[in-house]
């Protein structure tokens, strides 16, 4: 066994390296994501609904508001979707890119109602695996370049439009922003006619 072991190239005990951080990574996520959707993680007891919010801990308090839906659902599929992609090679580098933000927000959130205690040891915890994130990057760095490559390969410094335009931008954007609402509106005062007139004297105060 030991024979068989000193035979392998070292880069393949590297390659494996990167195969284990990836399975841990997922496994890690995979596991929270599944917590979520079978009601293991999120939510606060009975006794703890019966604490002032005063008295509560801001740790409670956020697991209580994070046990609500859609809310728990959507995260706990995303941690899913990301661990699947990380267990796959192919796939490792977009594992990584979902990763992150997420990881990123969640030691946010630990930092900022845990105790600090529970906060710091998962800070740290956090921080080996973006470590790990970029070793999984830098193992894969040549297919990186080339998508950093054709993100940025055809950005060009030469302004397209003139600069009126330019200018004009956050009026176009604030009509842009106005037109979105336009057939929610419709359909609002279709089955709420009765708040049409409402609606008109309450801009018409804004014009006095």
């Amino acid at each position: 066994m030991i024979v068989k072991l000193r035979s392998i190239p070292k880069k393949r005990y590297w390659d494996y390296f990167i195969l284990v951080s990836r399975f841990l990574l997922a496994y890690t996520f995979i596991g929270y994501g599944y917590s979520k959707l079978d009601g293991n993680q999120f939510g606060v007891s009975a006794d703890d609904l019966l604490i002032p919010l005063k008295d509560s801990s801001l740790f409670k308090i956020m697991w209580f508001l994070f046990d609500h839906e859609p809310f728990k659902t959507v995260v706990g599929i995303l941690q899913i979707i990301t661990g699947i992609l990380l267990l796959f090679e192919a796939t490792a580098i977009l594992g990584v890119v979902f990763f992150i933000p997420v990881a990123a927000n969640i030691v946010l959130m630990d930092i900022s109602f845990m105790d600090s205690a529970m906060g710091t040891a998962f800070t740290y915890r956090f921080i080996f695996y973006f470590f790990l994130c970029f070793l999984i990057l830098w193992n894969d760095r040549e297919r990186v370049k080339i998508i950093w490559n054709a993100m940025i390969k055809k950005i060009s410094t030469k302004r397209k439009f003139p600069v009126i335009l330019y200018l004009l931008l956050p009026l176009f954007a604030l009509s842009l922003e106005i037109l979105h609402g336009i057939p929610y509106a419709i359909f609002y005062y279709i089955n709420n006619p009765e708040k049409i007139s409402e609606s008109i004297k309450l801009v018409q105060s804004l014009f006095k």
